[in-house]
């Protein structure tokens, strides 16, 4: 049987009958996928789904104070931050580092202050601008400029998110029976659950940091009082006088690099906060959560990090792995111990959740192409880069954490030192001002050669003064046997010294 059909030029055809039916159930099936398709964008658009981008959150738009408040903000930065991978940067000042208990406590909360101190200072700009924070570096970089300061902080905040999914992972598989759970399964769980998370946005973020901590925070006290008498406070700090402050140096800066790469993101979470919002409240509020969550969380990996040399089982649970070393600490408690290991796992998704959100909003201003793509595309290829990743580097925890944070956080340092000249000298002495709504405008941002000249002089600064395994600069190598690792504090004061006459020369020449 024949059925005569036209086609759309007029001309008439001949289909068999089964060929007709083929092409309907293609369509059919074409207009399933685009529907769901439709239906997924729909989803993407909808009230659950935080789909603003970078767009600037106006003063009308901005949600009342009582809703959120400034006990929120403690609450989110407490909450951020009281998570076993900080407890694992803490092991370091012992084991690596080789210091005392009171001499690695001191370092990590003086450097973890000083780190802290910047990122209480940018999450100010969150309700003064409603702009996000690396939009606001666009007011000091210029437009062409940020964009390294972008790359490179998407960058510090995958490899954040990395680590942290390492440390679920180990903390998962030391806790299953036999490690039948292996860590790169528990990689997958909890990058796959932040994932999830992050999806939400901006609102999601607050509802969950608020309450997560409680869990982590019993169960941080129930490990001090367990672990606490193996502790090892009568050890001394190793290395003749000159090694020791290198050391000591080393290990400030590797804390203070934990805290201030925050920074890149701190103001992302305030945007909706009022514009009339004081700014020594959010940042006396950011300080307060910061500095409690680092200081128990430090202070806890220290006291296990100094008792692997007198400890046999920890010792032998340390050479598997940091995760494994918490596994054992809680032991004593049998399978509540387990519990809790488990628990601390996924609360690992707290501090993980941040830097998930704000990668997705970085790629978003590398330009306006990257920015017509959603945030939870960008946020997805986030999660999948650091999970690649995560799994890649399982068994180099130490090393990422000793040569990756302290070499990421030298560009913030660098960036701050050149923010906080900008808003004093330029915007409030000179009187520029800042003029919010020209975010996307690069006609009404700063041409950007002397933040970008002082940037790279600042980097050249901390490359001469860094001490990391596979190199010790010049200038770190004249303190100890090791070199200490100065670069953050270098390559600050050396942009801080070169771009304000680059800046004075920057706006006689271009006025702006």
């Amino acid at each position: 049987m024949v059925d005569d059909l036209e086609d759309s030029s007029g001309v008439r055809s001949s289909k068999p009958e089964d060929d007709t039916a083929h092409d309907l159930q293609t369509a059919e099936i074409g207009g399933s996928a685009q529907s769901r398709f439709k239906g997924y964008l729909s989803f993407l658009k909808s009230d659950l789904i935080e789909s603003r981008g970078i767009r600037r959150v106006e003063p009308e738009e901005r949600h009342d104070r009582r809703t959120l408040g400034y006990t929120q903000i403690t609450l989110l930065w407490f909450s951020i931050n009281l998570a076993a991978q900080n407890i694992t940067l803490g092991m370091l000042g012992p084991i690596t580092f080789a210091l005392s208990f009171l001499d690695a406590s001191l370092c990590a909360v003086f450097g973890m202050i000083l780190g802290s101190l910047p990122v209480a200072y940018i999450a100010t700009f969150g309700p003064r601008s409603g702009n996000r924070s690396l939009v606001i570096a666009r007011y000091v970089m210029g437009w062409w400029p940020a964009k390294l300061v972008v790359i490179l902080n998407i960058i510090v905040f995958l490899g954040y998110a990395l680590i942290d999914a390492v440390v679920a992972g180990q903390i998962l598989s030391a806790v299953s029976p036999n490690g039948s759970l292996s860590v790169e399964v528990g990689i997958v769980i909890v990058a796959v659950i932040t994932w999830v998370m992050t999806t939400f946005g901006y609102d999601f973020v607050h509802r969950y940091e608020r309450y997560a901590w409680i869990p982590v925070l019993m169960i941080f006290c129930i490990l001090a009082g367990v672990a606490g008498p193996k502790f090892d406070l009568t050890a001394i700090t190793q290395g003749d006088a000159r090694t020791r402050i290198g050391d000591r140096l080393s290990f400030l800066g590797l804390c203070l690099a934990a805290a201030i790469t925050y920074a890149g993101g701190a103001a992302d979470y305030f945007v909706y906060y009022p514009s009339t919002t004081p700014s020594w409240r959010v940042f006396i509020s950011t300080l307060l959560g910061l500095t409690t969550s680092f200081t128990f969380s430090f202070i806890l990996g220290i006291g296990l990090g100094s008792g692997v040399a007198s400890n046999p089982s920890w010792s032998t649970a340390y050479t598997t792995s940091q995760g494994a070393l918490i596994v054992e600490s809680l032991t004593p408690l049998g399978g509540f111990g387990h519990f809790c290991s488990v628990l601390l796992a996924l609360g690992l998704i707290g501090n993980m959740i941040p830097p998930t959100y704000s990668s997705g909003i970085d790629f978003q201003i590398l330009g306006h192409f990257f920015a017509k793509i959603p945030r939870v595309i960008w946020n997805t290829l986030g999660v999948i880069i650091y999970m690649v990743c995560a799994l890649a580097g399982r068994n180099s925890l130490a090393e990422i954490f000793t040569n990756f944070l302290a070499l990421m956080g030298y560009w913030v340092s660098i960036w701050i030192a050149i923010t906080l000249e900008e808003h004093a000298i330029f915007r409030k002495l000179r009187g520029m001002g800042w003029d919010w709504a020209a975010w996307d405008d690069p006609g009404g941002l700063p041409v950007g050669l002397a933040a970008l000249v002082a940037f790279l002089v600042g980097w050249a600064g901390a490359i001469l003064s860094m001490s990391q395994v596979w190199y010790v600069g010049p200038i770190a190598r004249t303190v100890g046997a090791y070199g200490a690792d100065m670069g953050n504090f270098v390559g600050a004061a050396w942009a801080a010294v070169v771009f304000p006459g680059l800046r004075w020369w920057e706006v006689r020449r271009f006025g702006r």
